[in-house]
């Protein structure tokens, strides 16, 4: 019997991030010398309390309500009025499988054309596309860092009036690094309140920003109509426990009641054991502070090598400020590659895995241009659980250090030197 599939599924292609991931595994099963510079997962371990929680809890078997256990609700309101200072409270926090999911839900659940800022983490325009709403990704600049200036969002309107439209902020920014300023934010809010815009504001890299000033998110400057997701995956290096969670502000209380219900329609409920392993890290985050701050300082030194080695290489890339995410381009050597044969994002990328052993993204996957030769790098091909060991807390660390301490991200580098000669 031949199956008839849901159009809006067959059409889909796996998410590049975890497709990119199983190809480069599959080379490094075979005996290849591969520079897996593709896959964004944190490379440390879970901090000790959280994995003393879920073994402490592994006997917990019953279903939880769908908006997910009251005391991680409780902590994780606490945990970002002290942090970030937001006024979500418990009873307008789901947690969910992963902030993936909870955006999902929300794309799913609320009516609008779903906008993102190009380039944008590679699964927001699939999520739009199950769900046959109209997909808007706005083009931004390199000399903002790729971040999305409010006269741009603005410019979208100029042809259309939509009785609501979403906006998807990831910030800090999966593929670029970049942190949004704060007055950027200002200004990005007053065009989302009058134009109508219901913000999900994906956080999962909020505790992954560098330097000493605390991250600030667009619901401190749009409180009533900012959705933040954020979760466990990034920051505490929990990718696989699949834990996220969404924040709904009263003023958008009518989304509790339905998103409720599609959620008791769809997961039921997360693992309780991985509930009770998230409620040690936001109940008491100061026995984990010391090892997620680290974690962050390590992928800072990781994007700082890595940023300077591309401007010493010749490629165009703004500093990262945050998560573990840089994106370089190649339009300087555009003639070059074009006399190879290399005309895109994608077929730059093939050409590097196939003949350099690198392993990157194409930026076609980030809702650019196939044509710019722009590549998403993650910057955690090292063994994270060593370097929290022999990281020099309280040394200056210059280039020649840096590149012993990332061997890997030091050896894709020359690769990638030495095949664009």
């Amino acid at each position: 019997m031949q199956p008839i599939i849901n159009s809006q599924i067959s059409e889909l292609k796996e998410s590049a991030t975890l497709s990119i991931n199983q190809h480069a595994i599959k080379l490094l099963n075979e005996g290849k010398n591969i520079c897996h510079l593709g896959f964004g997962e944190s490379p440390f371990p879970v901090p000790d309390p959280m994995q003393t929680a879920l073994r402490e809890n592994s006997h917990r078997k019953q279903y939880i309500t769908g908006k997910g256990l009251p005391e991680l609700r409780k902590a994780v309101a606490d945990f970002f009025q002290t942090q970030f200072g937001y006024n979500y409270t418990a009873e307008n926090i789901f947690i969910g499988p992963g902030s993936k999911e909870m955006i999902f839900q929300h794309v799913y659940l609320l009516e609008g054309p779903l906008m993102v800022p190009s380039p944008s983490w590679v699964s927001y325009g699939p999520q739009a596309a199950i769900r046959s709403k109209t997909f808007i990704p706005i083009p931004t600049d390199i000399n903002n860092g790729y971040r999305l200036q409010a006269e741009e969002l603005d410019k979208t309107f100029s042809n259309h009036i939509f009785p609501q439209s979403i906006l998807i902020l990831n910030n800090p920014n999966n593929p670029t690094g970049s942190v949004h300023l704060p007055e950027e934010l200002s200004d990005l809010a007053e065009v989302c309140r009058k134009r109508r815009v219901i913000v999900i504001s994906d956080e999962i890299y909020g505790l992954t920003k560098f330097g000493k000033k605390p991250f600030e998110g667009i619901a401190k400057y749009y409180p009533e109509g900012t959705i933040t997701t954020s979760g466990i995956s990034k920051a505490f290096s929990a990718g696989g426990w699949r834990l996220g969670f969404a924040m709904i502000p009263h003023e958008l209380d009518e989304i509790v009641p339905a998103l409720s219900a599609f959620v008791s329609e769809t997961f039921s409920c997360v693992s309780a054991p991985v509930q009770y392993g998230a409620l040690a890290a936001f109940k008491n985050y100061e026995s984990v502070r010391n090892h997620v701050e680290l974690c962050r300082d390590i992928h800072e030194a990781a994007g700082e090598f890595l940023h300077q080695r591309f401007l010493e290489i010749g490629l165009n890339c703004p500093k990262p400020q945050g998560a573990f995410y840089l994106f370089p381009d190649f339009e300087n050597f555009k003639d070059k590659l074009n006399s190879r044969g290399i005309h895109t994002s994608t077929a730059l990328t093939e050409r590097l895995l196939n003949e350099a052993g690198v392993a990157l993204l194409p930026g076609s996957d980030f809702y650019l241009p196939d044509e710019f030769l722009g590549v998403r790098v993650a910057s955690v091909d090292y063994n994270g659980e060593q370097l929290l060991k022999d990281f020099p807390v309280s040394t200056k660390l210059n280039q020649e250090l840096k590149a012993s301490l990332f061997p890997k991200l030091a050896d894709a580098c020359a690769r990638i030197e030495m095949w664009l000669k």
